[in-house]
């Protein structure tokens, strides 16, 4: 007696129920999200190691720092290395803060202006010659910033410019990429707000100052962040320039830190947290507009 094997039939999707294939996307979408999530926990727990690193040794002594047995924690937290960094007598920590502030404010807002109006006039004003000046802008890009390091200081160095705000601001206010950032995002800006302002007597000033800029803000919000951070850690630059002591900004006052003969760790661990606690506070009240300010310059010819 013979036996035949069962014939093994395919399903067909169309006769599966409605309500299976609901909670099978369902279970699908879930699996997906729960992925996505431990991946974004992973990324987020690696991004933070540095600062956790940052803090513990800010918080230690020397030998714990050092030590071969590490610790998750100091033994005996040290809250007295919080004022460390302002008691020292050889560095004027506070007023290194103070310049790191006044340049960043500074460098920000001065290249917001120069760049946004360069930006602007070669997105909005007819000249024949606008597209040479755009190609010579990106032509900047290409050059190395070392080619005009030494030319830039001597120029400082003539104008008397040595241990002065503008010598550490001036120089360094006109950005190309900056500047192109902006052209592209004014070639996508609505023309028509720009007619009826024109249609109101306004000019090409006073169609950048009352219609665009206010229109604008979230692209301005984000291309300050990035100016300010750019500027807060802007290392050799204020190091040439701020010779002087009261001259330095915090870079610079973390580097002297670090001398042939000692070096002092936990000191500069603390000194980092605290020169870090404003571009914190800056990225984080200001995060939100990067993403979507860098989008909206688009890529225009």
């Amino acid at each position: 007696m013979t036996t035949t094997a069962p014939e093994v039939t395919k399903t067909d999707p169309a006769a599966v129920p409605p309500r299976l294939a609901g909670r099978a996307r369902r279970a699908h979408g879930v699996t997906g999200s729960a992925g996505l999530y431990v991946a974004v926990g992973i990324a987020a727990l690696l991004f933070l190691i540095p600062f956790y690193v940052l803090v513990r040794n800010a918080l230690s002594t020397d030998p714990e720092i050092t030590g071969e047995e590490w610790k998750f924690f100091p033994t005996d937290i040290q809250w007295g290395n919080i004022t460390e960094p302002f008691d020292d007598t050889t560095i004027d920590f506070g007023q290194a803060l103070w310049n790191s502030m006044v340049v960043g404010v500074l460098h920000t807002v001065g290249t917001l202006l120069v760049c946004s109006l360069a930006g602007y006039g070669l997105a909005r004003i007819p000249y024949r010659h606008a597209g040479k000046v755009f190609y010579g802008v990106l032509f900047t890009l290409m050059v190395p910033t070392a080619v005009t390091f030494v030319p830039g200081f001597v120029l400082v160095s003539s104008l008397g410019w040595i241990d002065s705000y503008r010598g550490l601001i001036i120089p360094g206010l006109f950005s190309g990429f900056t500047c192109f950032l902006f052209r592209q995002y004014f070639l996508g800006f609505p023309k028509e707000l720009e007619e009826a302002a024109r249609v109101d007597g306004l000019g090409y000033w006073g169609a950048y100052w009352r219609v665009v800029v206010p229109n604008s803000l979230n692209f301005f919000a984000a291309i300050a962040t990035i100016t300010f951070i750019n500027g807060w850690n802007s290392f050799l630059w204020p190091l040439v320039i701020g010779q002087d002591p009261s001259a330095w900004t915090v870079q610079v006052a973390l580097s002297s830190y670090m001398t042939n003969q000692t070096v002092n760790y936990h000191l500069i661990f603390m000194a980092t947290a605290i020169s870090i606690l404003p571009l914190l506070l800056v990225f984080l009240f200001l995060q939100r507009w990067l993403v979507q300010g860098i989008a909206q310059t688009g890529i225009k010819g």
